[in-house]
């Protein structure tokens, strides 16, 4: 009897360790530089490989920057200097492919206008290619975002101004960003069109939603492509609220559900809601808060982990100072846990990237103006 109780206590000591261990770490500063740093992406893959791409303008100008972890977040790489143009890069996006390579897409003015440029790295950030640009419009290509699905293809949305306005626009490489096929233009609706989102599921199906300006609000839209992206489907509208309905975020669970996080407010408050489709985007859910806090809750980033958590993070206003938050959904977003604040900082913490890994630990980052410039922060929930 007494071995026995020695073995219980143990489990018991393992079981309250591994739940003690489930929480978020220290925050970490991942940049000292004279000008601002301002976060764009953050990537997982292999596990305890980590890949976070920001902005930074101590040279000058605007340049894109790369640091990289290989156990896990403990330690970071030098920052690696990515781009050398004349002009600001803006908002890189990332992609990681089932190989590990590391795909970008980001805006730069250095042809006298806003054009789309591309490059990749498929020896983990080691080396990179060289920057190819993607457009050549009139109008300015702004805020792009990249998807690399199960069979090796590569597609971009991104917002552009054409001449009635802000549409949505397309384009795919299917040699691994070698060579593109020619832009394509997929919303017509007459009012501005931006912060898009792309995603593949298992089936290679594409799924883009965006921001649609309406004549009295902004409301949040979907449509998808069932041919790799050759031809796509009608606008389908998500949501119908009083007030205005901005900057969406989408995530794909294994399963091939859909998960999209948005900002509203809707009646008088701005806060985060949530929504999902289980047949591939065809029907949706009802909208569901996710937060619910007495301040403006903006800019929400989504991930789900492999048993089908849901994971948002947010700036939030809340304590007279913009700071990141966080909530949780175990089951399926029917309910959320209450926003959790993960920073406490003098400065405004802003504009969250989140990315989940094979192991199903939880990565931040987000740009912190505490020093007295934005710096890159970050931290990860360890499940």
């Amino acid at each position: 009897m007494k071995r026995t109780g020695q073995i219980i206590s143990a489990l018991a000591l393992l079981l309250f360790a591994q739940a003690a261990q489930a929480d978020w770490t220290a925050t970490k500063r991942l940049t000292w530089n004279s000008g601002s740093s301002w976060a764009s992406a953050i990537g997982a893959y292999p596990p305890g490989y980590l890949y976070v791409v920001y902005n930074d303008d101590a040279a000058g100008n605007s340049n894109l920057y790369l640091k990289k972890s290989t156990d896990n977040g403990a330690t970071w790489t030098p920052s690696k200097r990515l781009t050398w143009m004349s002009g600001d890069a803006y908002m890189a996006a990332m992609a990681i492919n089932g190989y590990g390579y590391l795909y970008l897409v980001w805006y730069d003015d250095t042809p006298g206008n806003d054009d789309l440029y591309f490059k990749k790295s498929t020896d983990g950030g080691a080396s990179w290619s060289a920057s190819q640009r993607l457009t050549w419009t009139a109008g300015a290509s702004r805020r792009p975002q990249i998807a690399a699905d199960s069979f090796g293809h590569l597609h971009v949305v991104w917002n552009e101004e054409t001449a009635g306005g802000w549409e949505i626009c397309y384009k795919k490489s299917t040699d691994g960003g070698d060579s593109w096929l020619a832009s394509k233009r997929i919303t017509w609706t007459g009012g501005a069109s931006a912060y898009p989102r792309i995603a593949a599921d298992s089936s290679g199906y594409l799924h883009v939603i965006w921001k649609e300006e309406l004549a009295a609000n902004a409301e949040i839209f979907t449509k998808k492509s069932t041919d790799n992206g050759d031809t796509w489907t009608t606008n389908k509208r998500l949501t119908w609220n009083a007030g205005d309905s901005w900057s969406p975020a989408m995530a794909m669970s294994s399963s091939g559900d859909i998960h999209v996080v948005w900002d509203d407010d809707t009646p008088d408050n701005r806060e985060i809601y949530y929504k999902k489709s289980t047949d591939g985007g065809d029907a949706w859910t009802a909208n569901k808060k996710a937060s619910s806090t007495s301040g403006a809750s903006s800019y929400a980033a989504i991930a789900v982990d492999s048993s089908g958590h849901l994971h948002v993070v947010w700036m939030d206003d809340t304590p007279g100072n913009w700071e990141i938050y966080h909530c949780q959904s175990t089951n399926g977003g029917a309910s959320w846990s209450p926003g959790r604040r993960l920073t406490w900082n003098s400065g405004q913490s802003s504009f969250a990237a989140l990315a989940v890994d094979t192991l199903d630990n939880l990565h931040a980052v987000w740009s912190d103006a505490t020093p007295g410039n934005f710096e890159v922060y970050y931290k990860k929930y360890v499940k």
